[in-house]
């Protein structure tokens, strides 16, 4: 797969893609990351890109040309189709489900919008899809771009070192991840729970299961409403509720 940012920063999108679980799978050729600057296309010596709004207001706005040009020159630098998606908190909300849909792309163009965005002709004409990763405003797209790269390079296959790892994550199955643990088994700050060491693999599966319907009922309980739960899942989900108002119920008393 390859992704292509158009940014007035690419040293920044250089150095997040290269380190950790995307650097690795760039290094083995199941990722490709390219930057553009669109200053590369500014037709001024000052390499401008940006200009006033028309009917005032603050800020600037990036202009047509450079980004115009960026674009066409990224395109032209693959045979691949390309699907252009800028990076804006008016966009679709970033979800697993999307990151999923945009790892399966062959290529993808991130266009990164610095100061008060980019002149709205670009978004109509040259953008197929605006996404946001949050309800806030950043100072540019870039991290947010990072943030989209990140979470579609470790879903390449062979770019985690056990597969399995992307299957357990938060939000895949619609659900949040459960806990996990690892040496020493007791510490001042508590001990593992007993049936991770038990050895017994159905009971930690159950465990496990049970862990993060619990953990998505307290935390979100927005993503669970929209999951389809078996018959295990709602026996395993009322565990978890019994337990947990046993739980408060005993502190509420030690108190």
């Amino acid at each position: 797969m390859r992704i292509d940012v158009i940014t007035l920063f690419p040293e920044f999108i250089d150095s997040c893609a290269g380190i950790g679980v995307v650097g690795r799978a760039q290094e083995r050729g199941l990722l490709e990351v390219k930057t553009c600057n669109p200053r590369d296309f500014a037709t001024d010596n000052h390499r401008t890109v940006d200009a006033r709004p028309f009917g005032g207001g603050p800020g600037m706005l990036m202009t047509i040309g450079p980004l115009r040009d960026a674009l066409q020159n990224v395109r032209a630098a693959a045979v691949q189709p390309a699907r252009v998606i800028y990076l804006s908190p008016q966009g679709t909300r970033l979800t697993q489900e999307k990151v999923v849909e945009l790892a399966h792309q062959e290529r993808l163009i991130l266009l990164c919008g610095r100061y008060e965005g980019v002149d709205e002709r670009v978004l109509e004409n040259l953008v197929d899809e605006e996404i946001s990763i949050g309800d806030y405003v950043l100072s540019g797209g870039e991290l947010a771009a990072a943030v989209v790269i990140d979470a579609i390079g470790r879903l390449q296959d062979g770019a985690l070192n056990d597969a399995q790892s992307a299957e357990q994550d938060s939000f895949s199955g619609g659900l949040l991840d459960c806990p996990h643990y690892t040496r020493p088994v007791s510490d001042d700050l508590g001990a593992v729970p007993e049936v991770l060491m038990s050895g017994d693999h159905a009971m930690i599966r159950r465990w496990r299961r049970k862990q993060a319907l619990g953990r998505t009922w307290l935390r979100r309980p927005d993503l669970l409403a929209r999951v389809e739960l078996d018959a295990e899942a709602r026996t395993l989900l009322e565990e978890f509720r019994h337990e947990h108002r046993a739980a408060k119920n005993q502190q509420g008393g030690v108190r």
